[in-house]
């Protein structure tokens, strides 16, 4: 017999997001880390919060939700407020029942703000490694340090002389017609008047110079996981400064290796690495003026191969950020908030791919 193609709205509703979400769903194994470390994080919520006066968005909604937008590619808070009032799953992960109503976009990035005043990714970002590390999954003595280019939300128009002398704009317009062929612009004497902090830089000779910031990475070599991270002015000189201060951050008492391009050869990077016990296993430059610092010693040795081989791998953190975590063209302004944004992406990257290295080991 042929159903009816009729809809009657029901008054009542008793299977909950929960029910509706399988039990193997990959956001349930993400959730359960998430929520452990959301729960650690709850002093240090207390103190961003006023003890009296209206409630706003709880810091642990906020943070799922920010976190669903890295995860999904969402490009914007509107979207994300969309998604959040149709898709069962968004509620349930962050924690929303059928019936609550979801957030104004505005009202969201108000509250948005007010954890990026704060250290909040930081103290997530080291919540989730030391999750990660709980189940044996990082690497204690094999790294390797690397960093990209990042857009910054800038255009090239913004630009402009330091000293003010550039040409103001014509009658009726917002932006002056300005010839930049044969004109020389440099850091020095330009900044972007909408974003200071972005530096023009490019990847490399015959390449475009960009408004950009520099992030870096410091991956363990055993299941390429993200341990530290930082983000700097995109100035050419901050990766070996990004690079030693990582290093430093996880050298001890036992010596261990860290793996790097050839733009890490440096002879005072290198001497600075061994003074902290670091054995750096970096590309060698052999082009470089006055040969590469990396001498037979280190080179000769099977585990300088293995690391040369494994460095690749950060590359894939990199795809993953700017594809899936929207760090392709930065969405924030200012050093502090892309930092913010930079390293909870990181540990967005750390809960995906610990997630899939937990349901690997349980097969």
């Amino acid at each position: 017999m042929r159903g009816e193609d009729h809809q009657q709205g029901a008054m009542y509703s008793y299977i909950s997001p929960e029910q509706r979400v399988p039990r193997e769903h990959p956001l349930r194994a993400i959730r359960e880390i998430v929520d452990a470390v959301l729960k650690e994080l709850s002093p240090e919520f207390a103190r961003l919060y006023a003890a009296n006066g209206r409630p706003s968005i709880a810091p642990e909604k906020l943070l799922r939700a920010l976190l669903l937008q890295v995860l999904y590619t969402v490009r914007s808070e509107r979207l994300l407020m969309e998604q959040l009032n149709y898709n069962l799953l968004f509620r349930w992960f962050v924690g929303l029942n059928m019936d609550d109503g979801v957030w104004v976009p505005t009202v969201f990035t108000k509250n948005r703000d007010r954890l990026l005043e704060g250290d909040i990714a930081a103290a997530f970002f080291e919540g989730v490694v030391e999750k990660i590390r709980a189940h044996g999954l990082l690497s204690d003595e094999h790294f390797t340090v690397d960093g990209t280019l990042l857009e910054a939300w800038a255009g090239a128009k913004s630009f402009q002389r330091k000293d003010g002398k550039s040409e103001p704009p014509e009658e009726g317009g917002s932006n002056p017609r300005v010839d930049f062929h044969g004109e020389k612009r440099s850091n020095e004497t330009h900044e972007s008047t909408t974003d200071p902090d972005a530096r023009l830089a490019k990847k490399g000779k015959g390449k475009e110079a960009k408004l950009s910031y520099t992030g870096h990475v410091l991956m363990e070599n055993r299941n390429g996981l993200i341990v530290k991270t930082r983000l700097t002015k995109a100035t050419g000189t901050a990766e070996c400064a990004a690079a030693l201060e990582m290093a430093e951050e996880v050298s001890g008492e036992q010596s261990v290796t860290l793996g790097g391009d050839k733009g890490y050869d440096q002879k005072k990077l290198v001497a600075a690495l061994r003074r902290e016990n670091v054995t750096p296993h970096v590309a060698r430059n052999e082009k470089r003026p006055g040969g590469s610092a990396i001498d037979g010693r280190t080179a000769r040795h099977a585990g300088y191969e293995i690391s040369q081989r494994v460095r690749k791998r950060v590359e894939e953190i990199f795809g993953w950020m700017k594809t899936i975590g929207l760090l392709r063209k930065l969405r924030h302004r200012g050093l502090d908030r892309v930092e913010w944004m930079f390293t909870f992406t990181a540990a967005a990257y750390n809960l995906v791919r610990a997630r899939n290295l937990l349901a690997q080991a349980a097969v």
